[in-house]
């Protein structure tokens, strides 16, 4: 599965938004025909499921509240899992789903709206789309999945810090419900993982094999090492030639130091150009938005001059580097490793160095779904962290911790 490079999710063109069709006969004949299942089977390697704890969804159902499941992201592959979440309740979502996803194709964007799938502009405040959102947990004949990470990071046994969209859009709706006097607005956490049922030494190997050519390292010894060492040479190998690219030599420090060193070295720049003063945000993926949600207008504006264009793209493809760099987790492949962490490690280098990922199967799939957290429509104190999130993501990061626990220790 082509994996989406930096250049298919710039859209240099101007917004437009696009809305779910409310039809339920296409989700209804892919359900009833399993499509979901031979799609993600053939092009996620995703062979077998399971789902747990669907009980508190069918609450949520009975009591007719308005609903948000919340799943986490790593895989591409997570939106569609989501439809054997539910299947067994008898319902079918509205989902939101960025803009450049409806731009691979004229077939994907309208299987997408099929599905429920509408629009968000993530360079700015979507107005249409929060709408959208809103009204659809306000009407309550739909679940809405909306994915708190923001982006995907192959890293299944972490979150990444979540965004404050999930829970702007829930308490809205919850004001809304509750003039109307509707029942309460509540969301579900859900844990997705996905664990890797065959030999992830005999499936990797030759994938490893061929990017330690592509680095020129042809003598034995390098085979000698175990997989792992094999792997984490390779990470650092692709960190290397990040830092020669950007920075015209390799920092000092242990690897974890240096792609941190290498994140600021990128960013730091920009938003003292874009910025003007320090940023809010300390974390990866919002100091990225913050960054883009600037450039991005400029961008897409006919006022703007194309030499300025093409630093904007140069600007963005630094940004880009940054995510990447980041999507390698400090201590993931410390022992004890997994059979999945390091197939997700292998698959993201895959990603970076040649663009896509191949598709490694088996997989099985976990989908659990936790009890129904009640929203209120009171707001948190600004500066301060929402209570909400903070539940959210602790409920679903305990859940994680539980189901990678099933995973195969690499030995």
């Amino acid at each position: 599965m082509v994996v989406q490079a930096m250049q298919d999710i710039i859209i240099e063109k101007p917004y437009r938004f696009q809305t779910p069709y409310q039809s339920t006969l296409a989700p209804y004949l892919f359900q009833r025909f399993r499509l979901v299942d031979r799609f993600l089977r053939h092009y996620e390697g995703i062979c077998s499921h399971e789902v747990r704890g669907i009980e508190h969804l069918k609450e949520s159902l009975r009591r007719q509240a308005g609903i948000v499941l919340a799943p986490n992201h790593c895989r591409y592959s997570d939106p569609l899992a989501m439809a054997w979440v539910l299947r067994p309740a008898g319902v079918y979502p509205y989902a939101m789903a960025s803009w450049h996803l409806f731009h691979h194709s004229f077939a994907q964007s309208q299987l997408i709206r099929l599905c429920g799938g509408f629009s968000v502009n993530r360079e700015a405040v979507d107005r249409q789309a929060l709408d959208m959102a809103v009204s659809g947990l306000v009407e309550g004949q739909r679940p809405l999945i909306l994915f708190p990470e923001g982006t995907v990071f192959r890293s299944n046994d972490r979150l990444q810090p979540f965004l404050d969209g999930v829970a702007f859009i829930a308490r809205t709706a919850a004001r809304r419900r509750a003039k109307q006097g509707k029942s309460s607005t509540v969301i579900h956490p859900v844990a997705i993982k996905y664990l890797f049922q065959g030999d992830v030494i005999q499936t990797i190997t030759p994938v490893v094999e061929e990017m330690e050519h592509r680095f020129a390292w042809y003598l034995p010894t390098c085979r000698a090492r175990t997989m792992v060492e094999r792997v984490s040479r390779l990470t650092d190998a692709y960190l290397v030639t990040k830092e020669i690219e950007h920075c015209g030599s390799v920092a000092q420090g242990n690897s974890q130091e240096r792609r941190l060193q290498l994140i600021e070295q990128l960013l730091r720049p920009l938003e003292k150009q874009w910025l003007k003063n320090s940023p809010k945000e300390t974390t990866l993926v919002p100091r990225i938005k913050a960054l883009r949600l600037l450039m991005m207008p400029l961008l897409l504006s006919d006022q703007t001059p194309p030499r300025e264009k093409q630093q904007i793209r140069l600007d963005l493809s630094r940004i880009y580097t940054a995510q990447q760099i980041g999507s390698y987790p400090e201590g993931y492949l410390d022992s004890p490793v997994t059979n999945t962490r390091l197939l997700e490690t292998v698959e993201q280098l895959e990603e970076d160095i040649w663009g896509k990922a191949r598709v490694h199967k088996p997989l099985h799939a976990i989908l659990q779904v936790g009890p129904a957290i009640e929203v209120t429509d009171q707001r948190p104190a600004k500066e301060s962290v929402d209570p909400l999130m903070e539940q959210l993501e602790t409920r679903i990061r305990e859940m994680l911790v539980e189901l990678s626990s099933q995973a195969q220790v690499v030995a």
